[in-house]
């Protein structure tokens, strides 16, 4: 039998003291690293269902009566969650159906075909992904009110496409890089064309980036809050801009805040747990590569 570090342990063998200080050591920082990580997470889901009295009182942390009137009370008037929720997931859903296919496509041409400039174009693809949201909120607020999309959910998919679009591109690309070659020759030398062999040969080899490219990307379109804030003024507002709607003339609703933020993560937190097997897939295969 080894120690964790390799060393072989003989019975009755006790390890020096600066290697058990050094294992105590590592136990006591993953146990914070896991404590800093959860406890907001446990704060949040239990304010969600505290009573406003409850909130503020140190005694009630942990010993409270447990209500579901914070879950309701989102729902209603004047905060309506409901129709931000829907618009969440219409704007995030419809990002990544627009998003991945194209992503997909660009990434196999990066791939597979040799062309002008190739590295040129590929450096701005992955380059725009580091231009401050702040500096271009204001050229797409001007150009959607030129056009008539202010406040509408399809000008949300099209700005946020313009932020996932350029790193699902850059994630897949290292994917299709990694299948083999000789795969597609052999079968279009017997006669499939290209588009057969990408459907049938690329996508279900490189399925678990594409998938963890879509996780992402619905990830960042959920969570995206600035383009949705200046964009959006009524019919469009998405759940994080819901949110801000807590803030009011008697300060901040925290449990209202909480119960909000629990209907942000749980979508979230439900589709890591659905698609987990195919993260770790694509981890291990960049890991390979």
């Amino acid at each position: 039998m080894r120690s964790p570090t390799g060393r072989l342990l003989i019975p009755g063998y006790l390890a020096p003291a600066h290697e058990r200080a050094g294992h105590w050591l590592g136990q006591l920082l993953v146990f914070i690293g896991i404590t800093a990580i959860l406890l907001p997470i446990a704060w949040i889901a239990l304010t969600a269902f505290k009573l406003p009295r409850d909130v503020y009182t140190l005694n009630a942390a942990f010993n409270f009566t447990p209500t579901l009137e914070n879950l309701q009370t989102v729902f209603q008037h004047p905060w309506s969650l409901g129709s931000k929720i829907i618009n969440s997931f219409v704007v995030a859903g419809g990002t990544v159906l627009l998003a991945i296919p194209m992503a997909t496509m660009a990434a196999y041409a990066f791939s597979r075909f040799d062309f002008r400039f190739k590295k040129s174009i590929f450096l701005v693809v992955i380059a725009s992904q580091f231009i401050p949201a702040a500096v271009i909120v204001l050229p797409y607020f001007l150009m959607f009110k030129q056009l008539g999309l202010l406040d509408t959910r399809s000008a949300l998919v099209l700005v946020n496409m313009s932020i996932v679009l350029p790193y699902a591109v850059w994630m897949m690309k290292g994917f299709i890089d990694a299948v083999p070659m000789e795969i597609e020759e052999s079968a279009m030398v017997d006669g499939a064309h290209r588009a057969r062999v990408i459907w049938e040969i690329v996508v279900p080899t490189a399925l678990p980036g594409i998938i963890t490219a879509a996780v992402f990307s619905f990830t960042l379109t959920w969570n995206e809050f600035l383009f949705a804030l200046i964009i959006s003024k009524q019919d469009a507002l998405t759940l994080p801009i819901g949110l801000i709607g807590f803030r009011t003339e008697r300060g901040d609703l925290w449990e209202l805040m909480a119960a909000g933020g629990i209907l942000i993560t749980a979508p979230m937190f439900i589709i890591s747990l659905l698609v987990q097997k195919q993260f770790i897939q694509s981890l291990t295969a960049g890991s390979v590569r």
